[in-house]
């Protein structure tokens, strides 16, 4: 592949600036913040893309704030590719063992660990220096290409919004927040609220709760019940639940006493739901077998009925799917609150290419009558053409670099790209690596940072039209 010894070379021997940029970047908690003048996702988004946007002026980028939600930098005119990436990062939460706001290298594994290093700040300087590699060995392109930096991916990308609705984006658009070699395709997804009114004065569970976030499998679940004794539970338990640990145990409380029922599974992402075990559908089933009184009693039923323990795939709710490209259906009752007098619950569906969101969100509604549900959000699956020549292009950078064979993905989740038509995820996590994304100790790699850097400048040259001009 043309230029690609000069141009890891050139990478090579600026590692060690790349890295400083980096903790730069990382250095600054770009978190989601309150919207201020000049701030529209807090104070950290912003200082972080006006950072990021100093960087590339430095380095003779033509750049351009687009009114503080996102900002690019441009090599060459008329852009024909756009690379994009976002500088806002989740919250550090707990289990660090090194400051998430200030990079540490571990020589021993060559890890660069903070927040954000992997998503996506890292790929994001790793497109810098793609680019700048470029400029400097003076690779003449005969279109441009354009570093698109935004600042609210984490949080329903209205950056990307506010941006396409005011600047035109490239006919080629790459996102490295994902995972390599290419993903092209990504399930819809819908998002549903239930809803249930109990007025007959009838009700055992004074209250429930499991789950904090929709797009994921809840492993903790617990009930409170009144007028329902320990020995009548533990008598009405037929069933065991692998991966499951089941606990009860009465108290007093307000002048009589209670039935605690906990149940503990394990988390897993609502794109792939059967590494889980959801703790909410275990407790429903279990709830369901005591045969409790009223309309409470029978929303709880059919929400067992409808949301079995062990099915991931919509079987019970009638909406079960799949097709040969993306794979099947899943379906994940994510999040409940339940007292005497309501519940309200969530799930979070992925849908195949053969599914349409609108058909999906009809078919619970009907199945869930008489329980309350609307759609909180439904997005139609993403599919770029496999064969296009932008893909196959990106295929073959990944090939030459790595000397593993590319293919293209299809992901239950979804990327930065999904509302751009013909758009792709081309990394920058590798196959077999856990980054801890979202999680404590995030890191990248050092050698992925420059294999990063290496594939999309020679991404840069190809799908350019790169002229034999290097010096």
């Amino acid at each position: 592949m043309r230029y690609q010894q000069e141009l890891r070379d050139w990478l090579h021997a600026h590692r060690d600036e790349m890295v400083q940029d980096l903790a730069d970047l990382v250095a600054i908690r770009s978190v989601q913040g309150e919207a201020r003048p000049g701030m529209p996702f807090g104070e950290g988004p912003a200082k972080a893309l006006t950072l990021m946007l100093e960087k590339c002026r430095s380095y003779g980028f033509s750049v351009e704030d687009v009114d503080h939600y996102a900002g690019s930098a441009d090599l060459g005119d008329d852009p024909k590719l756009g690379i994009l990436a976002h500088l806002d990062v989740v919250p550090e939460g707990e289990g660090w063992l090194h400051d998430p706001y200030q990079m540490t290298y571990d020589p021993e594994t060559d890890k660069l660990i903070g927040r954000g290093t992997s998503d996506d700040k890292g790929p994001a300087v790793a497109a810098l220096y793609a680019m700048r590699a470029v400029k400097e060995l003076g690779i003449a392109l005969p279109s441009g290409v354009r570093l698109i930096l935004g600042t609210n991916e984490e949080n329903g990308s209205e950056d990307l919004a506010y941006y396409t609705a005011h600047r035109t984006l490239p006919p080629m658009v790459f996102t490295p927040d994902g995972d390599y070699p290419v993903i092209t395709l990504e399930k819809g997804m819908a998002r549903l609220r239930l809803t249930a009114s109990f007025t007959d004065g009838e009700s055992a569970v004074v209250s429930l709760k499991a789950g904090d976030v929709i797009n994921a499998v809840p492993a903790l679940a617990e009930a409170e019940l009144r007028g329902i004794s320990l020995d009548a539970f533990l008598e009405s338990r037929k069933k065991d639940y692998p991966g499951i640990a089941i606990w009860s145990r009465t108290e007093e409380r307000d002048g009589e006493e209670r039935l605690i029922i906990g149940v503990s599974g394990t988390n897993a992402h609502a794109s792939t739901p059967e590494t889980g075990r959801n703790a909410l559908t275990c407790l429903l089933e279990l709830l369901a077998a005591l045969d409790l009184p009223g309309q409470q009693g029978e929303t709880i039923r059919q929400m067992a009925a409808r949301y079995p323990f062990g099915e991931t795939d919509g079987t019970s709710c009638g909406i079960a799917a799949a097709d040969e490209i993306s794979g099947g259906l899943t379906l994940v009752c994510s999040v409940m609150e339940m007292d005497a007098a309501q519940m309200t619950a969530y799930n979070d569906i992925r849908f195949p290419v053969c599914c349409k969101g609108e058909a999906v969100v009809a078919a619970m509604q009907t199945t869930l009558a008489p329980i309350g549900c609307e759609a909180i959000m439904c997005d139609e699956p993403h599919h770029t053409d496999e064969q296009s020549p932008f893909v196959q292009t990106l295929l073959r950078v990944y090939e030459g670099v790595t000397g593993n064979k590319g293919e293209c993905l299809a992901i239950g989740g979804g990327t930065y790209v999904h509302h751009i038509e013909g758009g792709v995820a081309f990394g920058a996590t590798f196959p077999g690596t856990d980054v801890h994304m979202h999680g404590a100790e995030e890191f990248i790699l050092t050698e992925h940072l420059l294999l990063d850097a290496e594939m999309m400048a020679l991404a840069i040259t190809e799908l350019c039209g790169a002229e034999d001009t290097a010096s």
